[in-house]
């Protein structure tokens, strides 16, 4: 499940919108739909701050395909 999937799966979870979860966790409506979207450059902190309000933070993780360079 990549991070958008699981921040909008844990939203629904809450029963939240998205402009109560973007208020909850101190953050744009537009970054949320944009986090939500699947936008590929987003700021870590504020990743971090709505993860939080899931027990969650961003940390890395194997990937399936090393990098052989």
């Amino acid at each position: 499940m990549g991070l958008s999937e699981f921040v909008k799966e844990r939203r629904k979870l809450l029963k939240l919108t998205q402009p109560e979860l973007a208020e909850k966790a101190g953050v744009g409506l537009r970054f949320l739909r944009e986090l939500e979207g699947g936008k590929e450059t987003l700021r870590i902190d504020k990743v971090n701050q709505v993860l939080k309000l899931f027990g969650h933070h961003l940390a890395p993780v194997p990937s399936s395909k090393p990098n052989s360079k």
